[in-house]
């Protein structure tokens, strides 16, 4: 089982700033991720950003090489 970063925030309003930078919405980059092999739908994606839902450093790996973000881009506040 994989590891898990606790519901942060400032974790989903960083993922939320990159996205809208690279002009995507929660749709498609929940459909890039899905093949990016991560099961996460719009909703789940929006429980993240809310920081209502834990983020899986796989999940984590998967939204930083979509998004052409580095991990420092997740922890800034």
């Amino acid at each position: 089982m994989g590891q898990n970063i606790k519901a942060d925030k400032s974790i989903g309003d960083n993922i939320r700033k990159w996205r809208n930078a690279k002009g995507m919405t929660q749709e498609e980059l929940s459909a890039q991720l899905q093949i990016h092999g991560c099961d996460i739908s719009r909703g789940t994606l929006a429980k993240i950003e809310a920081g209502i839902r834990h983020i899986s450093l796989d999940e984590l790996h998967a939204i930083k090489t979509i998004l052409e973000i580095t991990y420092d881009d997740f922890f800034m506040r």
